[in-house]
């Protein structure tokens, strides 16, 4: 019955889907929540599959398509890629040449684009660095964005390969998580010491934030995501009444992953801020 009445909700709703690799896009999709509680949300973990930083960009845009055309099979027509790996691998492909076939009136955005419009007015120095996992900095997408809108600003990116295992085994905690974030650190301050803004460019980051700012000169200002990409969303649907008027407003949250619900409920809490109850669906 229980499950009935879930599909009966579900088959009514249009929300927004929020999707991820894994576990950090739920860090994105609470400042969604805090910022925009109004709508229906559906988030999708592509927990089986992850991670995607350490994948090739045919792989990486694989997955992020089917998992955008399974969030397009349940009525979302408006889909935010909460991974920056995804959104710097896939996103472009998918706006371009598959949104047509798939659905021409559904959207799919991205956590880059936002963050690199206004990440200018963080640096004095006009030098920002960008902590992230390998795929994101193979793919050279924050300093190609960043240079569209503050073509005067040095970047210098820093792949951190360490931090998501650490993060999801539970260990991001612990004093050997230690070693290796200063590792990282030190290593982006020697390649270039004018920084004077750190972008924290993967959702799982967040999560070491007191650990990072630990080991940052005083000057230099640490930047999470979250806030910036729900701003952004915010601005979009104000923007593009036709899309918002789509999503319904029941204030209903579903989560979904590719993997054992068990471990994604026990781990979700730590990424979203309270306990969540998932379903599991199969994909690819």
């Amino acid at each position: 019955m229980r499950d009935f009445l879930f599909y009966h909700i579900t088959l009514r709703m249009s929300p927004i889907g929020v999707f991820d690799s894994g576990y950090g896009g739920l860090t994105v999709f609470r400042e969604f929540i805090n910022l925009l509680p109004g709508y229906d949300y559906l988030y999708l973990g592509d927990n089986s599959r992850a991670p995607y930083g350490t994948r090739s960009f045919e792989t990486v845009y694989k997955y992020t398509l089917e998992c955008v055309q399974w969030l397009i099979s349940q009525k979302c027509p408006l889909i935010i890629l909460a991974c920056n790996t995804a959104s710097a691998k896939a996103l472009r492909t998918i706006q371009q040449n598959d949104l047509r076939n798939l659905d021409p009136n559904v959207r799919v955005l991205g956590v880059i684009r936002p963050t690199s419009e206004i990440i200018g007015s963080f640096t004095k120095t006009k030098n920002i660095g960008i902590l992230a996992t390998n795929g994101t900095v193979q793919s050279n997408s924050y300093a190609i964005e960043i240079s569209k809108f503050y073509p005067e600003i040095t970047i210098t990116q820093e792949a951190c390969p360490m931090w998501v295992p650490l993060i999801e085994n539970r260990e991001h905690e612990n004093e050997g998580a230690d070693y290796f974030i200063k590792k990282n650190i030190d290593s982006i301050f020697k390649k270039n010491k004018e920084i004077d803004a750190l972008l924290l460019a993967c959702t799982h980051y967040p999560l070491l934030k007191e650990k990072i700012q630990k080991n940052l000169p005083a000057q230099v200002q640490l930047i999470s995501q979250g806030e910036i990409v729900a701003a952004s969303l915010k601005d979009y649907l104000e923007r593009h009444y036709e899309i918002e008027k789509r999503i319904t407003k029941g204030q209903q949250r579903f989560f979904y992953t590719t993997d054992s619900v068990q471990d994604f409920d026990s781990n979700a809490a730590t990424f979203f801020g309270e306990s969540v109850s998932s379903r599991h669906v199969d994909i690819g």
